[in-house]
């Protein structure tokens, strides 16, 4: 008896010995993900459909062997749309969790505060939000998935064109998103011909926009109304114009693209224009479309799990989390750096926003010719075609 336990203690040390031996690779490690995501509060709409498009991937990728044979550790901070709160997990997560990476946050504002401090804390920021001044000025570690919001006014611009609009109303939310539209749709107007004849900001809590529709309606030229918001209150606005008996058609940004906004409008919502990315039409692609089976495939496992609609919110978080992904595939390690490098270098990635290419110059990776021009029919997303 005592003969063999000395032979167990001498296997297990010689075992011992040889697992400190091992190279890091052959050792499976648990890399740890952030994400700052607003699941509560006002933007609900877009929080929460990207906390759980990235619980239910990062779940799938474990299953199947994770990444470079390590897992990922997911943790998920509710910001509820708030700032100060972003600020104080962004803290958390770089210097006490020691994350490679922090997906989200949900909103423009939250991650314009955060910016700094991941750049400081040398951290991947994947954010989930459109604004273009998260990537304008280029941070080094600082990422977006959503598209531009100078495309999405162009677009907007380019089909008013088709229809002899050149007067218009702005209206806005008074988010980091309504702010950063407003500039765009202001400062892009005249390449279009476009004449901004009334511009007015919201607040993001309002629950009646009665006065500020008076407001803009004054102006007898108003040919279109563009609606730029990311709250519950952009449904709101199109329910108090056609309670107005207005009958103007009515824009809104790319922060649109969930049905529930629909929902909330009811059939004020009819005919509203907006651009988009193609997840929300996913089944009029055609088949050797480079994005078809990419968005069939996330749009119909979100729903057979969640039972909900699948949009363009929770596309920006698999966008995010699969970049990360990705780029520890290619970089065949998850060194920050080298991850941060295979980001920036990645070329023709297929996500439910577009195929990203980034570059030293480009933190958003995407054109123009990732929106396409949707619109309400039946109380459904379709394809604008006017």
């Amino acid at each position: 008896m005592k003969r063999f336990f000395l032979s167990t203690v001498t296997l297990l040390a010689l075992w011992a010995m040889v697992l400190v031996g091992l190279p890091a690779a052959a050792q499976a490690k648990t890399i740890k993900v952030g994400a700052i995501l607003a699941e509560t509060g006002g933007a609900s709409f877009l929080g929460g459909p990207e906390a759980r498009t990235i619980r239910m991937l990062v779940e799938k990728i474990n299953a199947a062997g994770g990444v470079n044979g390590d897992t990922i550790e997911l943790i998920i901070k509710d910001s509820a749309s708030t700032p100060e709160k972003a600020i104080s997990f962004a803290k958390q997560l770089i210097e006490e969790e020691k994350v490679l990476a922090i997906v989200g946050p949900s909103t423009s504002g939250e991650t314009m505060s955060i910016k700094q401090i991941c750049e400081d804390g040398k951290t991947i920021l994947l954010s989930c939000a459109a604004a273009e001044v998260i990537v304008n000025p280029v941070g080094r570690y600082v990422f977006k998935t959503p598209q531009k919001d100078s495309d999405a006014v162009k677009k907007i611009y380019m089909a008013m064109q088709k229809m002899g609009v050149a007067k218009i109303a702005v209206l806005s939310d008074n988010t980091g998103f309504g702010k950063a539209g407003k500039e765009q749709l202001e400062a892009i107007a005249p390449e279009f011909a476009i004449q901004i004849v009334a511009n007015e900001v919201y607040d993001k809590g309002a629950t009646d926009l009665s006065a500020v529709v008076t407001k803009i309606r004054a102006d007898k030229n108003v040919q279109a109304v563009v609606n730029w918001s990311i709250v519950p209150a952009q449904a709101i606005v199109a329910k108090n114009i056609r309670q107005a008996g207005w009958d103007v058609p009515i824009f809104q940004s790319h922060g649109f693209g969930n049905i529930k906004y629909v929902e909330a409008a009811g059939i004020a919502a009819e005919g509203i224009i907006f651009p988009a990315g193609r997840l929300l039409v996913a089944d009029t692609l055609s088949a050797d479309h480079p994005q078809k089976s990419v968005l069939v495939q996330y749009r119909d496992e979100y729903e057979a799990k969640f039972q909900e609609p699948a949009s363009t919110f929770g596309g920006h978080g698999y966008d995010a989390i699969m970049i990360l992904v990705n780029a520890m595939k290619a970089a065949g390690s998850n060194d920050s750096e080298k991850v941060r490098d295979a980001i920036e270098n990645m070329k023709g990635f297929v996500g439910t926003g577009g195929v990203f290419n980034f570059s030293a110059t480009d933190h958003n990776g995407l054109d123009i010719d990732s929106f396409a021009m949707l619109t309400v029919k039946d109380g459904k997303f379709v394809l604008y075609n006017k």
